[in-house]
């Protein structure tokens, strides 16, 4: 019998792999995962014409913008018209729709094209988990209908089988009925948040800190350390219920927690040092009061009775669950970390409500009450925590911290690849972790997505199609936001497309000159920009030219210069 972790219901699950599956699948792209990206590559690869199935550990797709409650989604300052795929740009489009659609708005905020329902300061976009569920759900709908993709929620991968170096089939365990599924594919990509097809032997990957020595990288540890993982995270949705009470039972580890952890408002930043947040009042040298910070709904902008209060999404560095990382092999220890992970965003809930000094004087904000419904689970926490960093593929590139802050860059952007596949902009953003490395935020230029970095080096058919792609401890910290998660899983899917048009794998379509050409041209064509420019969205007349200029013309990257604008 092997033994797999249903994270979702906190259990371990039983599943006998010496029996035959109680159902076989056949397709020709295999996405394992419905993460973020994992979603993106399916959208790419249905909209090539080929046959795919989805699968996802969880009920709700959409990874970290829904099931791990990171719905204030992080992205880069120039998100609205630069540093987006169109099919990322459409997905936000789809969520400000929805509520247009599904909720009574103001009239102002009914007209403002750039609507966010929480107004939260730390994105131009804030909103409940659940419209961007229905929002991708309503996208996939018509790949399903057309009988080229097939959805298998709730189920988890439990074992593969390779031939020639190819992953041939991956076995699923639905993780409530224990039906099992037996998947035959041609291409698979893994986006799942862990890297689960990694850890059952789908290719050669690494976790945790690389060292100094292999990666010469400035922030690098003194020596190589799988353990140091960066924390994961389980928010939680409270409203704002002026007068009234709804306090929590204490939870367990409420005092260990409170001083090792610790609960506090004082962050200290690397530029702007200590900095104490208040919970309704902005104090200087701060974007916005903690309230206000990751809102999800700001009450003011909605008439309907259904949205009388505000929410906001708890996610602070107060629940940064650093005693250990789930990257481990053992289901209990799993287990244990993660319900302790939970317990301490009850403890943070906890002190929030008794014993945080209140803005006015006295103690504690009984006010904030939980709301289970906004994470769709009866303890009120996320049905899958925020995850930071996963495991990570042997790639055929490894970004590195070098090659992205801004520090080390003679130009306005990050280093140029001659394989990019997509962009991004955002700091690298390291949290701590169980060894007690102090959090890491470095600026990055903005900088591209090298297809290299999709590619296992030991594993034909296989791409990384979210967090687990080949960065380091370091680099990854600026490629799993929600944009760049999309633009990678977009990547993946149209290559995994093209490989099975031209019968080739993918570290074959990187290194011939034609096709990696063809599949840049496609992905710009889908508006997903391989280079940074300021000044020309997706939807501009000059895009798929300017795009393409410095990978056919080479020369037009020194006519550039200091300009972040297009040729």
């Amino acid at each position: 019998m092997k033994q797999v972790v249903d994270v979702q219901k906190l259990r371990i699950v039983e599943v006998d792999d010496a029996a035959a599956p109680s159902e076989q699948l056949s397709v020709e792209i295999l996405i394992a995962g419905g993460s973020v990206g994992g979603v993106s590559a399916a959208i790419a690869a249905c909209e090539a014409g080929r046959t795919v199935c989805l699968t996802e550990e969880t009920d709700w797709l959409g990874g970290q913008a829904t099931s791990q409650g990171v719905s204030a989604l992080d992205e880069n300052r120039y998100i609205e018209t630069t540093g987006g795929t169109r099919g990322y740009l459409a997905f936000r489009r789809a969520i400000r729709d929805w509520y247009r659609q599904n909720a009574k708005l103001k009239p102002e905020a009914a007209a403002t094209e750039h609507l966010n329902p929480g107004r939260g300061w730390v994105s131009r976009l804030c909103f409940e988990p659940r419209a961007a569920v229905q929002v991708i759900e309503q996208r996939l709908a018509p790949f399903v209908v057309a009988g080229r993709l097939r959805i298998l929620k709730r189920c988890k991968p439990c074992g593969l089988t390779k031939h020639d170096g190819r992953i041939a089939t991956v076995d699923f365990v639905d993780l409530d009925s224990r039906h099992r599924y037996r998947v035959a594919c041609a291409m698979v990509v893994d986006a799942t948040e862990l890297g689960d097809l990694l850890a059952l032997g789908g290719a050669g990957f690494i976790t945790g800190a690389e060292s100094r020595e292999q990666t010469g990288e400035p922030h690098a540890a003194d020596t190589h350390d799988p353990e140091d993982v960066q924390s994961f995270t389980y928010p939680f949705a409270i409203e704002l219920c002026a007068g009234e009470k709804h306090p929590i039972a204490c939870p367990p580890d409420y005092e260990h927690n409170r001083t090792e952890q610790p609960y506090t408002m004082t962050i200290v930043y690397a530029t702007r040092g200590s900095v104490t947040y208040k919970i309704h009042e902005r104090v200087e040298n701060t974007y916005g009061p903690f309230w206000t910070y990751r809102r999800l709904i700001d009450a003011a902008q909605f008439d309907d009775p259904r949205y009388p209060r505000d929410v906001s999404m708890i996610n602070w560095p107060g629940n940064d669950y650093r005693g250990g990382n789930i990257l481990v092999d053992s289901p209990a220890e799993q287990i244990a970390h993660l319900q302790a992970g939970k317990n301490l965003s009850l403890g943070l809930l906890y002190w929030l409500q008794h014993e945080l000094d209140r803005d006015e004087g006295g103690k504690g904000y009984p006010e904030f009450k939980l709301r289970t419904d906004v994470t769709d689970s009866a303890d009120g926490m996320s049905k899958f925590p925020y995850i930071r960093e996963s495991r990570r593929i042997k790639a055929l590139k490894t970004i590195i911290e070098q090659e992205l802050v801004a520090s080390a860059q003679q130009g306005p952007r990050a280093a140029h690849f001659d394989d990019s596949v997509g962009i991004g902009l955002y700091a690298i953003d390291i949290h701590e972790s169980k060894r007690g490395r102090k959090q890491i935020i470095d600026p990055a230029k903005p900088f591209q997505i090298p297809l290299g970095a999709l590619i296992s080096r030991d594993t034909a058919n296989l791409l990384a199609g979210c967090k687990n792609i080949g960065t380091t401890h370091i680099s990854n910290g600026c490629y799993r936001e929600h944009p760049i998660e999309w633009a990678i899983g977009e990547a993946a899917g149209e290559t995994a497309a093209l490989c099975l048009e031209r019968g080739a794998t993918p570290a074959a379509i990187r290194e011939n000159p034609t096709d990696l050409r063809t599949l840049q041209r496609r992905l710009v064509l889908r508006g997903a920009p391989l280079m940074w420019y300021d000044d020309v969205t997706p939807d501009d007349p000059r895009f798929a030219r300017v795009q393409m200029l410095p990978f056919e013309e080479p020369a037009v990257l020194d006519r550039l210069g200091d300009s972040l604008h297009a040729p």
